[in-house]
């Protein structure tokens, strides 16, 4: 079928108001974060932009009927190549359909459309003392589709883990316009082993088995109280090794962050005034819970780290707390500042590897930084072993280009070396779809078996995860 039909078609299905077709509004479109798409943008034919689960089924079935494909998109700011047209077809930016559906408070859940940005969505929650607990860097800008597609996480993934663990229900549009309902057609309950498990497949399927039009999250009772603990380390194989010390001692912090060196110098150039202590390491400990509980833990949080840290640092007060966590929410702004001709690529940073190999990791990194002579920014969430690093270049020179490329796929190498993953968090898309085999193995086949049940003509986000 010609392009220009595809939108006249569009057009007709859903009015010229929810289709977008001028070159100019495609081009944005042809972007993610990621730098594959800086270097390789690539627009759809047309962008659609239902508000209705009826909607979606119409320019779904269309698609399917004349083997067009289909790319789901929230709000774009994945770092994977997930949500561009590889291959061309339609984008279904979902970003702008962000009803929240119902908070069933006496329930413990939130039935809401793809496109609500999770910062708002616990703005609402908070209303009723509830909270929505996977806190990814992106709050203020990602949608929650995205994060379900994704399984995203963020900073308190280690006590309350990935987005996984708070689906109750999926309303999905298969590639063939079809319609289910994932957790049970009319449950309200959160707790259910009826059946195959089909939450747990579509979190993180990343666009490839359908496209996610309705959700159903369980939520949380909001801690009264919080608190963190800086501590330094003059010696990187300390932090680690006081993290693993503070989980056999029985506490679970709500996050553990971690800036090594590199980090440290980058936040102190982009903001003095924060004036972190120079380290070979810093980690930041949050607490977080009924008052009483987060005294206790964090006094012994402070005596634990402190057999092996140079100093520790604990406090309550909600200001000092804001101090101490303002140079780890700086960190991916002030890495892009390392450079004055120098941006931050966004290449495959979120490697995950054993938390007793975390230091070896951090050194090979630095390592393989010096051999292609590039500066790497490394931080990350260190409380489950996921590594961030930020490679900055000045992309207008080709010869960094290439190194960079090189470097970061030493990087994911290395991931799978150490007995890690190439994605903790950010997903697979398009930037990592190589290393599926070397990470997976024979398993591979029977992702793509599973693909094919639901997406029979290959329609569905191709050229990601595989």
């Amino acid at each position: 079928m010609e392009i220009s039909a595809i939108k006249s078609e569009l057009i007709k299905i859903l009015g010229k108001d929810k289709v977008l077709t001028d070159d100019l509004d495609l081009m944005y479109y042809s972007y993610d974060s990621s730098f594959l798409t800086k270097l390789h943008p690539k627009a759809p034919y047309a962008v659609v932009m239902p508000r209705s689960t009826g909607e979606v089924q119409k320019v779904t079935r269309f698609a399917y009927e004349n083997n067009i494909k289909i790319v789901p998109r929230g709000a774009g700011t994945g770092e994977t190549g997930g949500c561009i047209a590889l291959e061309g077809g339609i984008v279904f930016d979902l970003s702008s359909w962000n009803d929240i559906d119902e908070i069933d408070a006496a329930n413990m859940q939130v039935i809401v459309r793809p496109g609500v940005i999770h910062a708002e969505l616990n703005k609402e929650l908070n209303k009723k003392n509830l909270f929505f607990p996977p806190d990814p860097g992106s709050s203020l800008m990602c949608t929650i589709g995205g994060m379900v597609a994704n399984n995203a996480s963020g900073l308190r993934a280690v006590k309350y883990g990935c987005t996984e663990q708070y689906i109750l229900g999926l309303e999905i549009v298969l590639p063939n316009g079809e319609i289910i309902k994932t957790g049970g057609q009319k449950t309200k309950c959160i707790k259910n082993v009826s059946g195959l498990n089909l939450n747990k497949l579509m979190v993180g399927s990343e666009g490839v088995l359908g496209i996610i039009t309705q959700i159903r999250l369980r939520c949380w009772p909001k801690p009264k109280a919080r608190g963190i603990a800086m501590a330094v380390f003059d010696d990187l194989d300390q932090a680690p090794a006081a993290v693993l010390d503070v989980y056999q001692s029985g506490i679970l912090p709500s996050g553990i962050e971690i800036l090594d060196s590199s980090a440290i110098s980058a936040v102190n150039q982009y903001k003095p005034e924060i004036n972190l202590p120079r380290a070979e390491a810093i980690l930041l400990f949050e607490v977080d819970g009924n008052p009483p509980s987060v005294d206790y833990e964090g006094s012994l949080i402070k005596e634990i780290a402190g057999k092996r840290a140079v100093s520790v640092e604990w406090a309550t007060d909600p200001q000092r707390m804001n101090e101490l966590w303002e140079g780890r929410s700086v960190t991916a702004t002030a890495a892009a500042r390392v450079r004055a001709d120098g941006t931050r690529v966004f290449a495959g940073e979120d490697i995950a590897v054993p938390l007793d190999k975390v230091a070896d990791t951090l050194r090979q990194i630095r390592a393989l930084a010096a051999k292609y002579d590039i500066l790497v920014v490394n931080y990350g969430h260190i409380g489950d072993g996921n590594v961030h690093t930020a490679p900055v270049i000045n992309p207008e020179v080709p010869e960094e280009v290439e190194k960079v490329q090189q470097l970061v796929h030493e990087i994911h190498l290395l991931a799978i070396e150490l007995q890690g993953s190439t994605t903790g968090e950010h997903g697979v898309g398009a930037v990592r779809r190589q290393y599926a085999e070397l990470e997976h193995g024979p398993a591979v086949k029977y992702m793509q078996g599973v693909k094919s049940v639901f997406d029979d003509k290959g329609l569905m986000n191709p050229g990601k995860l595989f």
